[in-house]
């Protein structure tokens, strides 16, 4: 299933993506949230496109929101890339490294990238996105961390480098400025994904590539760092896991490029979709 989401910012409703077709499904679940997810929602989804029901159409020029509801928490991996911490100068980590995103980061696809008053280093990095299924704590193996997996979609971990890493080391304020977490299109459940790591991903500015990778060079892959966090806390379900970026970063650049007003910024992760943004002054 490809679950989606639609309409205006703070009036957003629950869709299915069905043979390229957006469809409404706010007569049958109230949203795409903690309590859809740890209630065995997604099971209800699929009886309901089994028995034929005739769904209606979403208009064209509709919004496209979030694929999940506002989570709980979006945790992020930092330098889970194994080139990527190459071109950052960095040893490749012997745990996780593991920091947070505010929760209202998260918007629509096709929604601006707001560059920050002041910013003269936002940057942009693709990466795969991880929804929790069910709320999960102390996994006694890694083998059972998929279990636990709603689906994945692409995300865009939007950083402000100057806030991050130059105003005191504080990772989260640079992660955390107004729309820097374009999230889907789609929430694809895992059913529909043959092997999550082995997804290529790519990343344009202007047309240019800058980014090129696959989730095979993941150094943490996707059911460790289930596990691993579930270790330190409750993952909640309809949280969001950010996994980690490929190399070819703007902070990794010589010379460095940042992003700036008007500069359009496409992604696509193979079986996720693509995702498409304007940058846009905050």
């Amino acid at each position: 299933m490809k679950l989606i989401r639609f309409g205006d910012q703070g009036n957003e409703k629950p869709g299915v993506l069905l043979n390229g077709m957006r469809k409404d499904l706010s007569k049958h679940f109230t949203d795409w949230d903690r309590a859809f997810f740890q209630s065995g929602g997604l099971n209800e989804v699929q009886k309901l496109l089994a028995s034929h029901s005739t769904l209606p159409d979403i208009a064209p020029d509709t919004r496209w929101a979030s694929c999940i509801a506002r989570p709980g928490k979006v945790l992020c991996i930092g330098l889970n890339y194994s080139d990527h911490a190459k071109e950052s100068g960095m040893p490749i980590p012997e745990e996780p490294i593991l920091f947070q995103k505010a929760a209202n980061t998260v918007v629509g696809p096709y929604d601006p990238v707001l560059i920050p008053r002041k910013s003269t280093q936002t940057d942009w990095e693709i990466e795969l996105g991880v929804v929790i299924a069910k709320d999960t704590r102390y996994l006694q193996s890694v083998e059972e961390a998929e279990n636990c997996i709603a689906g994945y979609c692409i995300s865009h971990d939007v950083s402000e480098r100057e806030f991050q890493l130059k105003r005191g080391g504080q990772w989260t304020k640079g992660k955390s400025c107004d729309h820097f977490n374009p999230l889907g299109p789609c929430l694809v459940t895992k059913d529909e994904i043959e092997d999550v790591h082995n997804l290529p991903m790519s990343l344009l500015v202007n047309g240019q590539k800058m980014q090129k990778g696959n989730t095979r060079n993941m150094i943490f892959n996707c059911f460790y760092l289930v596990h691993y966090l579930s270790q330190f806390m409750t993952l909640e379900a309809g949280d969001l896991i950010n996994t980690g970026t490929p190399p070819g970063v703007g902070l990794g650049m010589n010379p460095q490029q940042f992003l700036k007003e008007g500069d359009i910024i496409e992604l696509s992760i193979d079986g996720l979709g693509n995702q498409k943004q304007v940058c846009t002054p905050a």
